[in-house]
């Protein structure tokens, strides 16, 4: 039975269909693995498939983020620990070896790990035995070793942060992830996967799908955290459209961007006097003129491109879009 990780990666770019195909061919060989991506790549669900279409498959999936645990905590979650061997074990604990035995162990952000608990892994992987921590009985097991970063390991490894010898044995085979905007076919096909299931969760009979703009902006963005970047951003779309019988036009990439958000706009010191009227005037209107005036100018000069636009007055996408609703100037959106 595959578990629902295993049915979540989509894309049919080549580069994706090729690191499908390079998990297809290491998955059957007991040997380790590591699994190199930037952030929001998919690591662990490569991983899961490589457990899944081993011949592991019916035995545990055991995960461990290294980065989540100070290195004592590490230590005992990965060899557990005998009782009595520090205060609070009341009883014996079986580490994450242990209850992954005859099937794969992946450990993400690998190179957090401090040199003591790298060379206890490089022993399993070696001769499949370990102690518990505070205790002398050798515990043996037979765990496949799955390992993740988006760190450079033979860059840590040359200047001294990485054991070289247990780079040596994990890098049995290396799956190098490409980042999203590498794969810009599957963009779309991501967005609309994601888009569906947001909209079912929230009750929603059918999702109609993105406007060009939206589409544009989908394609045209650098996504720094990937699919999982995407996921949110998507997921934030379908939630905070308003109207569901119509395409999504609204992207929202960042939602800190705010005119409001607290240290982005510094007070500037008094550079000299303003000319103001003879007579008492309505101030907040004159603001609200001034700033009208100056983006339809401005929209005009960038023959009403709106990412132009914000470029030219110095503000994000996101922050003139606030503006051109505020004062209702979308007539000409689309």
């Amino acid at each position: 039975m595959r578990k629902p990780e295993d049915q979540q990666l989509i894309g049919e770019s080549p580069v994706f269909l090729e690191v499908l195909e390079h998990v297809s061919r290491v998955a059957p060989l007991n040997r380790p693995v590591l699994v190199i991506g930037e952030r929001g790549t998919g690591k662990e669900l490569i991983a899961a498939r490589i457990h899944f279409l081993s011949g592991r498959w019916d035995y545990p999936f055991i995960k461990m983020n290294c980065a989540a645990l100070a290195e004592t905590l590490l230590e005992t979650e990965l060899f557990g620990h005998e009782a009595g061997s520090f205060t609070g074990a009341a009883k014996r604990r079986l580490g994450r070896f242990e209850l992954a035995n005859k099937g794969s162990l992946f450990l993400d952000e690998l190179s957090s790990t401090s040199s003591g608990v790298q060379e206890k892994i490089l022993r399993v992987i070696e001769y499949g035995e370990f102690e518990r921590v505070g205790g002398s009985e050798t515990i043996h097991t037979n765990v496949r070793i799955i390992g993740a970063t988006n760190e450079d390991l033979p860059g840590l490894a040359e200047k001294g942060k990485f054991r070289a010898d247990l780079l040596d044995r994990l890098a049995f085979d290396v799956i190098t992830l490409p980042p999203l905007r590498e794969r810009p076919g599957d963009i779309l096909t991501l967005a609309n996967h994601f888009a569906v299931k947001m909209a079912g969760e929230l009750g929603k009979d059918l999702f109609n799908g993105f406007s060009e703009l939206a589409r544009k902006e989908l394609l045209q963005y650098a996504w720094p955290g990937n699919v999982r970047e995407l996921k949110n951003v998507v997921e934030r779309a379908v939630y905070t459209c308003r109207d569901y019988d119509q395409p999504i036009v609204d992207i929202i990439f960042d939602p800190f961007d705010s005119p409001w958000r607290p240290g982005t706009h510094p007070v500037k010191e008094n550079q000299g006097s303003i000319l103001l009227p003879d007579e008492p005037y309505d101030f907040k209107q004159s603001i609200q003129d001034e700033e009208v005036r100056r983006i339809k100018s401005a929209m005009e000069q960038c023959r009403f491109n709106q990412k132009k636009t914000a470029e030219f007055l110095g503000m994000t996408y996101h922050q003139l879009r606030g503006y051109l609703r505020k004062y209702e100037l979308t007539e000409n959106d689309e």
